[in-house]
């Protein structure tokens, strides 16, 4: 059964700004204490594992590089409640996580607004 849509995380597939390499933008949610755990919850049929952390306090911000059945992917989240997910070198890993996303009742698939 899925969750009232105010509850789910919500994210889109889209390409990034300037470029035709796609990722996956969190648009709500991502601000919540349980979203990294949520997340890789959700795609754990991939056995994700967390290989590094780089910390860019400039920007606030966190990337985590995660090693997973699918390749490597990079995980971005920053203080403002930011969060992306993209793989420059393996973009069918984008999109089988995005894929996966789509079938876990706690996340929404959107449209993005541009």
């Amino acid at each position: 059964m899925p969750l009232p849509n105010d509850t789910r995380y919500k994210f889109s597939f889209r390409p990034a700004y300037g470029s035709d390499k796609m990722l996956i933008e969190f648009i709500t949610g991502a601000e919540r204490e349980e979203f990294l755990s949520d997340f890789l919850d959700a795609i754990k049929n991939f056995h994700p594992k967390l290989e590094s952390t780089v910390d860019l306090w400039m920007n606030d911000e966190i990337q985590f590089v995660v090693n997973s059945d699918l390749g490597n992917f990079v995980f971005s989240k920053d203080s403002w409640g930011f969060a992306f997910v993209w793989s420059d070198e393996n973009q069918p890993c984008v999109k089988g996580i995005s894929n996966l996303l789509g079938f876990d009742n706690r996340f929404e698939k959107v449209e993005a607004v541009r």
